[in-house]
Order: structure tokens, then sequence, then C-alpha cells
């Protein structure tokens, strides 16, 4: 059993261990990320779809998020996000975990991003990623993101997005190569309580991959979002309610060959920045 869950987990996560070319950015993408393409729904783990966005928030906030992969307790993925607004331009950190006691991943992410101007926001994120896998060691490997955002409009949004563009080897004899993933995103905030959304994403040597969502206030405090993966046909759902300045959400995904997965989130938010 335990052998069978190793490998659901490193099927899931893209990774070939030899001669292999392995993708580690966010986990949970699109449900916490698609956020990056609002001017009205940013959050604190907007960024971690395209750090151009960090720009954009306003308040110290912090998020954190897990999911239980496939209803697999040894699948259990985590991320945490903060975002810290300062007149120098704004910061962020992210911070990824996931596996169980035969394998783990983790991922600690700085971000910074600035205003260039009304109509474009720029984001730099430099990270360290490693795994650990029972027998076989650990490798590890530093690799950085950046982004841009263009606002169109108050309420058209666009922005481009590369990770880890210079390459970059895992292992002690550098046999994985950690691959490089292009987007181009798009947003549209059609009202104040509804929010539109999609990516196109080429990660190298796979085909093109479309992510789409949405997000709908029905009431002030409520909310609902879905969307769909195009590349594995999986659909995402969730809702939430805030309460002054917290937020909490309930979400599950559905993927046509491994099943359920379900996740919960929390994010609270701390002071206005200062003009």
């Amino acid at each position: 059993m335990k052998t069978s869950i190793f490998a659901l987990l490193l099927c899931s996560n893209g990774m070939i261990l030899v001669t292999a070319q392995s993708v580690r950015y966010n986990l949970f993408q699109p449900y916490i990320s698609l956020s990056a393409y609002s001017q009205k729904q940013n959050d604190p783990f907007s960024f971690t779809g395209n750090q151009a966005s960090l720009a954009q928030a306003i308040n110290t906030s912090i998020g954190v998020y897990g999911q239980s992969r496939f209803m697999l307790p040894e699948t259990s993925a985590y991320t945490l996000a903060a975002s810290i607004p300062t007149h120098l331009g704004n910061f962020g950190l992210q911070l990824n975990y996931a596996g169980f006691k035969n394998f783990t991943e983790n991922k600690i992410g700085l971000a910074y991003a600035l205003k260039l101007g009304k109509k474009v926001d720029v984001g730099l994120q430099f990270n360290y990623y490693g795994y650990h896998i029972l027998t076989y060691g650990s490798a590890s490997a530093i690799n950085f993101e950046i982004g841009t955002m263009l606002h169109f409009s108050e309420h058209f949004n666009a922005g481009i997005y590369v990770y880890n563009p210079v390459g970059g080897n895992l292992g002690k004899n550098k046999e994985e190569k950690l691959a490089s993933v292009y987007k181009l995103g798009l947003g549209y905030d059609a009202s104040d309580i509804f929010f539109i959304c999609g990516e196109i994403i080429k990660e190298e040597n796979k085909a093109v991959n479309i992510i789409a969502g949405f997000q709908y206030h029905f009431v002030k405090q409520f909310f609902a979002k879905a969307g769909f993966i195009s590349e594995s046909g999986t659909v995402y759902v969730g809702s939430g309610v805030g309460l002054k300045n917290m937020r909490l959400d309930i979400s599950t995904n559905y993927h046509p060959q491994l099943g359920f997965s379900s996740g919960i989130l929390f994010m609270i938010y701390f002071k206005t920045k200062t003009q």
C-alpha cells in the first residue's frame, strides 16, 4: 500500500526521477492563485500565480491552505502565503510542504513587486526547492520566477509569467532538470462581486494547458468559485465566508482517474497600507 501511495504521489506531481524534467510551481493552482488577475479580489495567495499582483496588495495579510490530495493523508499538501506592503514596494513569503515520511518536498519563496505607474506592475520571486526520498536521499535547487501585470482598465487585466527560465538541475549528478513554464493570464472584474479569469500555460516538453475559473459574491459575506483544468480534465469548486478581517474557504476538486481532493483555506488581514 505504501508503495502504491508513493507511486501515486510521484505521478500526481509530474515527477520522473531519471533524466527527467520536473516542474515545481504551486501545487494548488488554480484555486488559490487565479485571483492574481483581479484588482478587486486580491488576497495573500494572489502572487503565487503571478508575482506582479503582489504590487496591488494594500493590506498586510497571511493565508494558509491545506489539501488532502485524492483523499489520502500521505498525499496531503500545504501552503502558506503572506503579503507585506511597504513604501519601498511590496514583499511576499511563500512556503509549500507536501508528502509523508517516505517522500517529502518543500519550497521557500521570497517575492518582491513594484508598481511602474498605473498600468504596469512587475514582480520577482526567488525559490529554494528541495525533496527527500527514503533510500534515494535528498536534492535541492534554487530558481526564480518573474511576472508582469498590465492593467488595460479598472476591470480588465492581463499577466505574463515565467517560471525557471534559465533551467536548473537537481540531484548530486544533476540528473533531474527543473522544467521551464510560461503563462499568459487574463482577468475581468465584471463587477465588484463577479470575476472571471483564465490562463494559457506552456510547460517545457508538454502540451498547452488551459485553466479558467470564476468567483462570485452572491451576498457580501459569502462567495463561491469554480473552474477547470484542461490538461487533466479536473474541475474544482469552493465556497467561503468572510467575517470582518478573516475568510474561511472549503474546496474540492475532481480528477477523472484519481478522484476527489478536499481543501480548507484561512486568511486574515492585519492592517491597511499607509499612503
